[in-house]
């Protein structure tokens, strides 16, 4: 076995002790990014490696004046408040600083993501329930 797959097997094995549904452990130069997806069957571990957004060739140039906003933390992307209600924003929406634009489900906390900018939201790249990691575009804003 592997360094590695022995560090992960730990982490996996600290995120089962301790009820954790995400866990980010820098180690030197490698990150090591785990999020549980029970749900959906797919191993809850990946090593470091860049978030990889699905972008149609004629979208994947934004203006030089778009402002990303990225996610501060890893965690599942709501659009919405709560099941069944209207998203917080819609591509076209005029945004001021400080406007609830999505939710993020982390450790089973709702951590609501605010706009660091005034604009019009160009771009909602997360599909709403998707795990997203930290760093990870989320919505583009034009001033």
């Amino acid at each position: 076995m592997t360094d590695d797959r022995r560090r992960i097997d730990d982490l996996i094995e600290i995120m089962r002790e301790h009820d954790l549904d995400a866990l980010t452990v820098r180690a030197g130069e490698v990150t090591y990014e785990l999020v549980r997806r029970e749900e959906s069957g797919i191993p809850a571990t990946s090593a470091e490696s860049p978030p990889v957004a699905a972008v149609p060739p004629s979208e994947s140039a934004a203006s030089i004046h778009v402002k990303k906003v990225t996610a501060p933390i890893i965690g599942v992307f709501y659009r919405s408040p709560s099941p069944g209600a209207e998203p917080f924003v819609e591509v076209g929406d005029r945004v001021s600083i400080g406007q609830a634009l999505c939710i993020l489900e982390a450790m089973k906390l709702m951590n609501e993501i605010t706009s660091d900018y005034a604009g019009v939201v160009t771009r909602i790249l997360p599909q709403n329930g998707q795990v997203i990691s930290l760093g990870e575009e989320m919505f583009w804003i034009e001033p």
